[in-house]
């Protein structure tokens, strides 16, 4: 049977575990990332046009803070369809989902027809910078750090001796910051021609490629159907019926 390296923040390593352990695919767990929720004072919902959201963190950081109700009213644009699913079950009526990644959360708002301001909480360490990218299409963006992903200090002890043993056959990485943290805790591994590596989309493979690992594959879309799509098919490649 195949194993496979879960590298999400929880909750979402659980429940991607839970979804490869369907397919008969073994997982070890090892969050390489930790979600902090942020004290950030944000601005009333008065006057902002939508609220964009290019995580569940996000949603998870503004319900701890107690946020949510304020900004319920708005209509939520969201770089997927989980993430549209979240804000719908925490109460969001006006939901829009770009179905993929933040380029197409980009284009889905520039063609909004918004008529004000869009209020972005995000983490700290953004992958993309909104504001930037929906400047030329004349919408201004507010971002407010609400929540911060702090990376492992070190692999845990087993799973160290599991990629040293070359027990796990592939990784999982969802996100840029997550490949990055690998490749730094990682970097006593010397064998990197086994490990399968299946990344959500090319920005986030980027570091592991240039931490010269070599079995790189990528998701034909940016989701978790298509990460389980992919890790199918390497495991049926790893054993043939």
């Amino acid at each position: 049977m195949v194993t496979m390296l879960v590298t999400r923040p929880e909750p979402d390593a659980s429940e991607t575990a839970r979804r490869l352990n369907a397919l008969d695919i073994e997982t070890v767990i090892e969050p390489l990332l930790s979600a902090e929720t942020l004290s950030t004072s944000l601005p009333p919902a008065t006057g902002f046009a939508a609220l964009a959201i290019t995580s569940a963190n996000a949603l998870r950081a503004l319900d701890q803070r107690g946020d949510l109700p304020k900004y319920r009213g708005l209509p939520l644009y969201a770089v997927g369809d989980r993430t549209a699913d979240m804000a719908r079950r925490l109460g969001f009526t006006r939901v829009a989902s770009a179905a993929g990644n933040f380029g197409d959360l980009v284009a889905l708002l520039a063609r909004a027809g918004l008529g004000g301001p869009v209020l972005y909480p995000a983490a700290r360490h953004q992958a993309g910078d909104l504001g930037k990218a929906l400047a030329p299409h004349g919408i201004m963006v507010i971002t407010a750090a609400i929540y911060d992903m702090r990376p492992a200090a070190s692999l845990g002890e087993s799973t160290r001796a599991a990629l040293a043993a070359g027990s796990i056959d592939a990784a999982l990485f969802y996100s840029r910051r997550t490949a990055e943290t690998f490749a730094a805790l990682a970097a006593p591994l010397r064998d990197r021609s086994k490990l399968g590596l299946l990344c959500l989309s090319e920005a986030v493979a980027a570091p592991l490629v240039a931490a010269h690992f070599v079995r790189v594959a990528l998701a034909e879309h940016p989701s978790e159907a298509a990460m389980m799509g992919l890790a199918l098919s390497f495991a049926r490649d790893r054993n043939p019926a």
